[in-house]
């Protein structure tokens, strides 16, 4: 019986962990050829969000996701360059990244999250508000209304926030945005502020911050160095 038409598909080493497990180790797997899919519908198959590939190449040839395939084709995805550009929009994180939503909040990022938002919701905000989504489900990241997206790696929201600064590399500002709603902070005068303060802080604090949205008040607290640990891990040197 004469074999079916196949297709080759080859990644770079970083996306190799995203195949089937049986492929992982040598960044190859070979595909049936399907008469009308393309090169961006074999590579999703294969389980390689397309937000996670830079060039491709078909037969060695430059190619766009939308090319047809013919058989026997030799595919090969490269990954995405770093660091990318951040939309104007900002950052929109999914409902598991919590925590490092407000890690990026720390540093200044505007970083839009919500505990209640399904999927629809996401690709909805992403798109009205020209955010990147940040997301460790690769099933969502292949949605085709979603227009920016992004594969968050990492065990744990350090891990995860580290993997985010290297991708896109935005500029920083630390303890500029509120923690709780993402919005910017401005300064506040202590007699604005005092009513609502812990009679220690209104003893021992003179400088405040409230925040433009939710009107939070912010002040150095048992957490500042803590805080001031990660800003400090997570902006560049000088020059």
């Amino acid at each position: 019986m004469p074999e079916h038409p196949a297709v080759e598909l080859t990644v770079d080493a970083v996306l190799a962990p995203l195949l089937p497990a049986r492929a992982r180790r040598a960044a190859r797997l070979r595909v049936r050829h399907e008469e009308h899919a393309t090169a961006g519908h074999v590579v999703q198959a294969a389980g390689v969000p397309l937000t996670e590939v830079g060039p491709l190449t078909v037969d060695g040839a430059p190619a766009s996701p939308g090319d047809r395939l013919p058989p026997g084709a030799a595919l090969h995805a490269g990954a995405v360059s770093r660091p990318e550009a951040v939309p104007a929009g900002g950052f929109l994180l999914d409902v598991h990244l919590g925590s490092l939503a407000r890690r990026m909040r720390l540093l200044g990022l505007d970083a839009a999250w919500s505990a209640h938002a399904d999927d629809p919701d996401l690709v909805v905000r992403a798109r009205a508000e020209d955010r990147v989504l940040l997301t460790a489900d690769r099933g969502l990241l292949m949605r085709r209304a979603l227009p920016r997206g992004a594969l968050v790696a990492g065990a744990g929201a350090d891990e995860q926030l580290t993997d985010v600064l290297d991708r896109f590399r935005p500029a920083l500002a630390p303890l500029t945005r509120c923690t709780a709603c993402s919005a910017p902070l401005r300064t506040a005068a202590k007699e604005e502020v005092a009513a609502g303060l812990p009679e220690g802080t209104r003893r021992s604090c003179e400088e405040f911050s409230r925040c433009t949205g939710c009107g939070r008040v912010y002040w150095r607290g048992a957490h500042a160095a803590r805080i001031d640990d990660l800003v400090r891990r997570s902006t560049p040197p000088p020059g």
